[in-house]
């Protein structure tokens, strides 16, 4: 029996397939990572940061054949690919780096006598469920600061990576760390939730969609986990002012084709003012058009197909119906297999499905506002919250903006700026939760308070 199996959404050839783990084997997978625990939590920080030191440098040796995989697994284009491999690098280092601030005492100044302290102690075994988008970026940012905080890990990546999957537990297995402290298991859901209910499991942190943010919330919540989500995102790009409209559209290019459009934080709905929103309409419907989908290997491709036949399929059915519902074309709206033509909507209103909907592809939404303030109510109205962008030339609107809009992260002037030190997470139906930055070392601990009396 397999779910787990590599097939080239380029091509649609199946290349490997990977057997689902039998009942008894996830059983001593569970088993291996709580008894690392009791050695791993036990080391000291220098040296768990030292084993996650070199998983970054494993991350680099190891850059073209992980950046390969993930080409066949999801089609991401070669170069975008490389990139995500190094970013998993730095990520990693970043905690390696930190490791003496994540896990260092933080003192209280006490009303009365005595000391006290909250101690950072990790919580055990992990569960990480893991999407197909990014396959190694994903797993560092789960992983890299909780094997620092001496928690051991779980991984169950997505059925459509389990080339990458198994190589990256590869790699964090030859960088020193226990037997166990990082295992890969090739679950079902149902033996996933099995996982995550067993009692030498602490939590279960997922990257995916809403359904199954909401399906692992249940199963946590039933056995009392600690669980962190990291979710969808229908992210507005906003454009107040500008003196340069054309370093404007190509960022919302970048922003809206960056993935294949496949990612959460991804812009999606480009929300222009009035005296703007014809100049930038044009323009940007013209770079869009100007970028064709092709062969993901080739160094000078920027987009390439969508991860598979049904996510294809479920683009093209969300845009026939918004098409359906009265919306306008400007651009795209087909394609051919999984490669989707770059696509830009507009007449969209908020009685048509499309207007809820994350659009995960390359698809956008451009709409027209008469200012900053309808700018802002149409960027909230959604039951996403994920991240958003605001170009305007005028610094005290940009702050004022950030103010008012309901999202976990705000990027004033600029796109494609995710770094290690930054927190990423978001708000209402986009998740819970934070990961990167040192925010994201403070999920997973148990923030043990020691007060010791004079």
């Amino acid at each position: 029996m397999t779910d787990y199996a590599v097939v080239n959404p380029a091509t649609g050839e199946t290349l490997a397939t990977y057997d689902t783990f039998t009942d008894e084997q996830i059983d001593a997978a569970i088993a291996r990572a709580n008894a690392a625990f009791g050695t791993w939590s036990h080391t000291p920080v220098a040296e768990r940061a030292a084993v996650v030191r070199r998983i970054a440098g494993l991350h680099r040796e190891r850059r073209d054949e992980l950046a390969a995989i993930i080409v066949r697994e999801m089609g991401k284009p070669i170069a975008a690919a490389e990139g995500e491999v190094d970013f998993a690098a730095d990520i990693i280092e970043f905690y390696a780096d930190h490791a003496d601030e994540i896990t260092a005492d933080r003192p209280i100044e006490i009303l009365g006598e005595g000391t006290a302290v909250v101690r950072r102690a990790p919580l055990g075994v992990l569960l990480g469920i893991m999407p197909w988008n990014f396959p190694a970026y994903q797993v560092a940012r789960f992983a890299a600061p909780n094997l620092v905080n001496g928690n051991t890990i779980l991984l169950k990546h997505a059925p459509q990576c389990p080339e990458s999957a198994a190589l990256l537990e590869e790699i964090y297995e030859a960088a020193g760390l226990p037997d166990g402290a990082y295992v890969n298991v090739y679950a079902t859901n149902d033996q996933a939730a099995r996982i995550i209910a067993d009692p030498r499991v602490q939590g279960v942190s997922v990257t995916g969609s809403e359904r199954a943010g909401a399906a692992v919330a249940e199963v946590a919540g039933r056995n009392l986990k600690k669980v962190a989500l990291e979710l969808g995102g229908s992210d507005p790009f906003i454009v107040l002012s500008t003196d340069d409209l054309d370093t404007v559209v190509q960022a919302a290019v970048d922003a809206r084709l960056d993935n294949n459009g496949q990612s959460c934080n991804g812009a999606k709905r480009f929300i222009v003012t009035d005296g703007l929103y014809d100049a930038f309409a044009e323009k940007f419907t013209a770079a869009m058009a100007a970028v064709a989908a092709s062969d993901p290997t080739d160094a000078a491709t920027v987009l390439g197909p969508l991860s598979s036949e049904a996510a294809a399929a479920r683009l093209q059915e969300q845009i026939d119906t918004a098409v359906a519902q009265g919306a306008t074309v400007l651009t795209g709206g087909t394609r051919e297999g999984t490669f989707f033509a770059p696509t830009v909507l507009a007449d969209v209103t908020p009685e048509m499905d499309v207007y809820r909907q994350e659009l995960f592809g390359p698809a956008a939404v451009v709409y027209r506002v008469a200012g900053e303030d309808e700018a802002v109510a149409l960027a909230n109205d959604t039951s996403f919250g994920l991240g958003s962008y605001v170009f305007t030339t005028d610094p005290e609107q940009a702050q004022r903006v950030a103010d008012g809009i309901d999202a976990g992260m705000v990027y004033v002037n600029l796109v494609l700026a995710d770094s290690p030190e930054l927190p990423f997470g978001g708000v209402k139906r986009s998740g819970t939760s934070r990961e990167l930055g040192l925010l994201a070392a403070d999920e997973f601990v148990n923030k043990k308070l020691v007060r010791v009396g004079p």
